[in-house]
């Protein structure tokens, strides 16, 4: 297997560049770590399925927070047979928040069709202006602006743009607080302070007590709420936390170190990538938090290798045989014919090397923790199982691993799709989303058209290697109507086909409006404001 990188960029902490240079982590497969746990249980917790997380939990899509009876905890709660009874987070209006590209070019398609002439250009900007116009409106000024009312604990206790400390202490009351007078600006169009605003439908604020609760103090209630028939009040917790802790190093093609104000809520966002150590400080907070939480099981997740994600775009080929890199990653609606490195926004190669490295060293943390829970090494022992979506996405990585044999490491073999998604045409890859100009995809399938977040089925991939360490860990399903379910337990990928407007009939214009893209994301900053950083 090789090294990640023979380049250091300047800058680099010591131990992510002493890592860069070392074979990459190898992934864990086995939920367990190897550790067998066989935890003292009674009766059946009356909360089923709770979700801590960020916008990968919540049901991000496309720019937009708005389907959400179709996130990861949502597509579990349906499979349980609980949805009826799951508390998620709903959000109106045209297409959600802060701004839903689908809908977006929904609706260019609709005015002018699936190929965009260049003489229509200056139309269609107008027609984009005025739609963000629109959602801003709606959520500055119109219904969207009244906080909803929240009057009960969430299952889904997730927030998009939230990193480790945001969960940690962000409450209600700090968002409410943030929410300044909007202001209508004609280029800055995108919804102001839209983190916080999506985030008062997730946290309790209907009496003063619940106004300073953070996420993990509402999970701690859900924890406590059971009749002593069961040991806990949540049979499975789910944490998924820290992809922002690293993400911006994509969404913004920036590598900035935290310093040591990285605890500031206030100063944090000039960062897009944690120093070891920091993560580790602020993750130990997250475990001491989790800790406290009655639940039965815990699932942790481990954070992915960003630098995969579509938003930033491999330029060219390899840089060696045998590498995993680029020479340069940026925006996939920038001409790689006319790309200019001196001009253009991007990273190199060594950077995404040294971003993989840090990630690694943050998920060898997760790893650990998730050891020495099961093993008692601390404290008492633990029903905690590691799910590692770092590995997970490697193996679906397609330019990265597929596609090139010689990069492939000795441990790697692809990602087994379900039936039902094998026997699409073509087969979902991890490529930008594409359309064939005959209402199907030509590339692409697993990433919305955020380049980002996963699309409905690669929401279900998730939930599945979820539902599968349930099942092994005792977890019942059950049908609708009570009955226990037998043999594998799958999701219902027909559902979700069905129900993934990406995968059945994305926009045909995609490729046409590759233009707006990048006019929206010049002019509105749109990548990093739409895409689960916060401001």
């Amino acid at each position: 297997m090789p090294a990640q990188t023979r380049e250091i960029p300047q800058g680099t902490p010591r131990d992510v560049g002493a890592q860069a240079t070392k074979e990459p982590r190898l992934p864990e497969f086995d939920s367990t770590l190897g550790i067998a746990v066989e935890p003292e249980t009674r009766g059946t917790p009356p909360h089923r399925i709770v979700a801590l997380g960020d916008s990968l939990l919540q049901g991000f899509q496309s720019g937009a927070v708005f389907h959400t009876d179709l996130s990861v905890p949502a597509i579990v709660a349906h499979e349980l047979g609980v949805l009826r009874t799951f508390r998620y987070p709903r959000y109106g209006g045209p297409g959600g928040l802060p701004l839903n590209i689908e809908l977006m070019l929904r609706r260019l398609d609709d005015r002018f069709g699936s190929s965009l002439q260049p003489w229509e250009v200056p139309l269609a900007l107008f027609a984009v202006r005025s739609f963000m116009d629109e959602v801003e409106d709606y959520w500055e000024r119109g219904p969207g602006a009244t906080t909803p009312v929240v009057a009960a604990y969430q299952h889904n206790l997730s927030c998009f743009g939230w990193d480790l400390r945001d969960a940690l202490s962000r409450t209600a009351q700090t968002c409410a607080d943030a929410i300044d007078t909007p202001g209508d600006d004609f280029l800055d169009q995108v919804v102001q302070n839209n983190g916080d605003r999506a985030a008062l439908h997730v946290y309790p604020h209907w009496a003063p007590p619940q106004r300073t609760m953070t996420l993990f103090d509402a999970a701690f209630a859900l924890g406590e709420d059971h009749d002593g028939t069961t040991e806990s009040g949540i049979e499975t917790l789910v944490v998924f936390l820290g992809s922002n802790n690293v993400l911006g190093t994509v969404t913004d093609l920036r590598v900035q170190w935290s310093g040591p104000d990285f605890r500031d809520l206030a100063r944090k966002g000039a960062y897009t990538i944690w120093r070891p150590e920091h993560f580790d400080a602020e993750f130990a907070e997250v475990v001491a938090q989790v800790e406290r939480i009655s639940a039965r099981h815990v699932v942790w997740c481990t954070i992915p290798h960003v630098t995969i994600a579509p938003i930033a775009r491999g330029l060219g080929t390899k840089v060696e045989p045998g590498s995993r890199y680029f020479p340069y990653y940026t925006r996939p609606w920038i001409d790689e014919r006319h790309f200019d490195a001196t001009r253009d926004p991007n990273i190199t190669g060594a950077q995404a090397a040294v971003v993989d490295a840090a990630i690694d060293l943050y998920n060898t943390t997760i790893s650990r923790t998730v050891a020495d829970a099961r093993a008692g090494t601390s404290g008492p022992v633990r029903d905690w199982h590691l799910l590692d979506v770092c590995g997970l996405l490697e193996r679906l990585a397609l330019r990265r691993y597929i596609d090139d044999v010689q990069a492939r490491p000795a441990w790697w073999t692809p990602y087994p799709l379900p039936a039902a998604l094998a026997a699409l045409d073509p087969v979902p890859d991890s490529r930008f989303l594409t359309a064939d100009g005959r209402g199907g995809r030509a590339t692409g399938g697993f990433f919305s058209l955020d380049g980002v977040h996963p699309t409905t089925v690669g929401y279900g991939i998730l939930a599945q290697e979820i539902m599968t360490i349930m099942a092994h860990a005792g977890v019942e399903f059950r049908h609708p109507s009570g009955e226990v379910r037998t043999g594998p337990i799958t999701v219902d990928w027909e559902r979700l086909i069905r129900r993934d407007t990406l995968i059945r009939t994305p926009p045909q214009n995609i490729d046409s409006t590759m233009s707006i893209l990048g006019w929206a994301d010049e002019v509105a900053d749109l990548a990093r404001r739409t895409l689960s950083i916060r401001l």
